[in-house]
């Protein structure tokens, strides 16, 4: 895609995931007209310019149930995304995905421990802090699976060692969840398959400082990303100190991972599918890839929690069945096409 088409396609995914957030906090099993949605939602945000003409429940699911949701899968998506562009160029493999590397099964790890038997140690930031340290140690552990003898991560070792570290650590999350309270084992398995169900204002604040920061940071290093996915030799010829950056980039993609499973769950190949999507339409450029994979990440994971509470509805699916069943199928089309 030639460069000037590169707005159009922005516009067109900041655009996509504002109208899907407006059905998103519009669909339910109460559902409310989009134009009350909207009408609530100006009303919060500028008292008084229009009269409060609706039921009090109507405004109470908008502003209190229904919109840190859509948020929260926002920040969840485009974050995922960009954890996948990152992780793609320092190791260099188009298979990077925090679930794929286990980082998310990590982080599941140390936030479902905390649940279930280590109760809140730290406050309020135990579960994102659990989260974070059971991605980096989950991380870490692939990486020197995957390097063997020879001391360094072989590409096409990296997803091997990725997937059987998630069987290990997926088995150890079951055993603590059926280990602790039984009562409570339901609710956490469901949160394990991904939902977005623990959205609220009080807690996403830290998700959005974590986010942002985490986009902020990798467009600083986009011109050391664009290096490092050339390859160690020529980021080292520019003057790029390649362990350092990979080990701080790294800890970010750990962070950002467990930061967003301790809320919502291990959601699995958004950050596969949103960077190859993009990269085929914008190209590779960093400056460019990561804030276009943010913008489709957050516009896709906004269509699928709308897909998981209409599909079995009042039921409602974990998110994580949906995008495993969509990664799934875009896996073997990739495959097909040769892509990977």
């Amino acid at each position: 895609m030639r460069r000037y088409a590169v707005l159009p396609l922005a516009l067109l995914l900041a655009g996509g995931t504002l109208a899907l957030a407006v059905v998103a906090v519009a669909v339910g099993s109460a559902a409310i007209d989009p134009p009350l949605v909207g009408r609530i939602v100006l009303h919060a945000l500028l008292p008084g310019t229009i009269g409060a003409d609706w039921p009090a429940g109507a405004e109470r699911i908008v502003l209190e149930l229904r919109l840190p949701r859509v948020v929260l899968g926002i920040l969840t998506g485009a974050g995922l995304a960009v954890v996948g562009v990152v992780l793609q160029a320092v190791t260099r493999n188009p298979l990077a995905d925090p679930y794929l590397f286990g980082v998310s099964a990590g982080a599941s790890v140390g936030a479902v421990a905390v649940i279930a038997h280590l109760g809140a140690f730290a406050g309020p930031f135990t579960l994102p802090v659990a989260a974070f340290l059971g991605a980096l140690a989950s991380l870490v552990l692939t990486l020197s699976v995957a390097a063997g003898a020879g001391g360094r991560p072989a590409r096409d070792r990296l997803v091997l060692a990725g997937v059987a570290v998630s069987f290990v650590l997926m088995a150890l999350t079951n055993f603590l969840i059926f280990s602790g309270d039984q009562r409570a084992a339901h609710s956490m398995l469901f949160w394990t398959m991904g939902g977005l169900g623990l959205a609220q204002w009080r807690l996403l604040a830290w998700p959005l400082a974590v986010v942002a920061a985490a986009l902020v940071l990798a467009m600083l290093a986009a011109r050391r990303l664009d290096a490092l996915a050339l390859g160690d030799q020529a980021a080292a010829s520019l003057g790029i100190d390649v362990a350092r950056l990979r080990l701080g980039l790294f800890a970010l993609c750990a962070l950002v991972t467990g930061t967003l499973v301790a809320l919502a769950g291990a959601i699995g190949f958004v950050g596969l599918m949103v960077p190859h999507a993009v990269r085929a339409l914008a190209g590779g450029r960093h400056a460019l890839l990561l804030p276009l994979a943010a913008l489709a990440g957050a516009c896709l994971l906004t269509a699928v929690d709308i897909l998981a509470r209409i599909l079995l509805a009042p039921q409602e699916l974990p998110i994580g069945i949906i995008t495993g069943a969509i990664g799934g199928v875009f896996f073997v089309l990739m495959m097909r096409l040769g892509r990977i």
